[in-house]
């Protein structure tokens, strides 16, 4: 299985219309087709804040063994 990402066309009787790779087989092939519905109104990115807090410091381990003690706290 793979997956191939195209564009295609559906005329007006619900014809779909896609062009697939040159690799791809001649033959019956099961098919999965996914149509993104236009949308009338776009969202903009999320604007998340940013907080710099410089470098982190040299020899620092976040292993959870270093982080912990034998009680898991």
């Amino acid at each position: 299985m793979r997956r191939v990402e195209t564009k295609a066309v559906v005329r007006e009787d619900g014809t779909l219309t896609v062009q697939v790779p040159s690799d791809v087989p001649p033959g019956e092939h099961d098919i999965v087709v996914m149509v993104e519905e236009e949308r009338s109104e776009t969202r903009p990115p999320l604007d998340l804040p940013v907080h710099d807090v410089g470098p982190w410091p040299e020899g620092l381990s976040l292993r959870r063994e270093d982080m912990y003690d034998d009680w898991g706290r």
